[in-house]
């Protein structure tokens, strides 16, 4: 999972559980993760692009925004 892509559907930050729709070609569909912000303090609203930096199995992600 860690390089894949996607946007954010619950906006992601501190204190906060968040969801990421993300493409995960090996499945062939896009799919829902809980997701957390990778940069400790940043908040990430509805429709940022993300890129995943960690996966916590099952359906876990720590991401970042590929927008800087």
């Amino acid at each position: 999972m860690i390089g894949h892509t996607g946007r954010v559907t619950g906006r992601v930050g501190t204190g906060l559980v968040g969801e990421v729709l993300l493409h995960v070609p090996e499945r062939q569909g896009t799919e829902a993760f809980l997701a957390y912000p990778a940069v400790p303090g940043e908040s990430l609203p509805v429709g940022t692009p993300v890129v995943v930096v960690e996966y916590q199995p099952p359906r876990t992600v720590f991401v970042a925004s590929v927008l800087g």
